[in-house]
């Protein structure tokens, strides 16, 4: 089961706290606290580098009461085109997709998806809580729906509930395959859902390679219980409920 945890109870530099959540760098809110922009109960406080609880101080900064979370976590409706990556020198990444609000907790991404590849992307800066949700071990199931060249049958369901022999020799995890319909006209175009418990380089694509087959369009909608949300678009990102985080927390 992942822990989502925050640290409640500790205290912590004051320029360090309001740093994380975006209100300037050290130096900055040295000068805003000699300038007597903060206060902390109540009480205006000069020291920036006074020890104070951010979860039971009320800390404000010009009048604007901080909210205060050491880890953040968001669900992104990846859009085709970009990286998950949180830095390239080519091409754009999911962090360029974040307002700056979300970037200041440095969120990382859960994973990866291809850079044609669109749904469901976790990002957060919780260390713990990513490893566990990638850990082999865990055998977290994430399900996709593809748009698949070819008429995708019975003997590849079969066969994906056994496990196929990628191209380099390796042979996967049973898979659940579910085909959805099928698109007749100059060529059959499967629609199909696939949940898989492991994450191989570009795996759903090299599965249906394995049986003769050519992925032409890939979404993923869910990773453990954790559905995406339908009414997200391509490109938006939004933090998770406290319903989804406890969804997560049931892995």
């Amino acid at each position: 089961m992942a822990k989502l945890r925050d640290g409640e109870g500790k205290k912590q530099r004051l320029d360090k706290i309001l740093s994380h959540v975006g209100y300037g760098s050290r130096s900055e809110l040295r000068k805003q606290a000699k300038q007597g922009l903060i206060t902390v109960n109540g009480v205006v406080q000069k020291d920036s580098g006074a020890h104070v609880d951010p979860y039971n101080d009320t800390i404000e900064v010009a009048g604007e009461t901080v909210l205060y979370r050491e880890h953040i976590y968001l669900m992104m409706n990846k859009p085709p085109g970009v990286l998950s990556a949180t830095e390239d020198k080519r091409d754009r990444t999911v962090l360029d997709l974040l307002e700056e609000r979300y970037t200041v907790f440095e969120p990382f991404p859960v994973g990866r998806l291809d850079k044609d590849t669109v749904g469901l992307l976790l990002l957060t800066n919780d260390g713990q809580l990513a490893h566990e949700l990638l850990s082999p071990r865990k055998h977290v199931p994430k399900t996709y729906e593809a748009l698949v060249e070819g008429e995708v049958g019975p003997d590849d369901v079969a066969a994906f509930a056994e496990g196929v022999r990628l191209d380099d020799g390796y042979v996967t995890l049973p898979a659940q395959l579910t085909i959805l319909g099928r698109e007749r006209g100059r060529q059959v175009i499967s629609q199909i859902s696939l949940t898989i418990t492991e994450g191989k380089f570009h795996q759903v694509k090299r599965m249906f390679q394995a049986v003769g087959k050519k992925v032409i369009f890939l979404k993923r909608v869910s990773m453990g219980n954790l559905p995406l949300d339908a009414n997200l678009p391509e490109g938006a990102c939004r933090e998770l409920t406290s319903e989804e985080l406890k969804l997560l927390a049931e892995i």
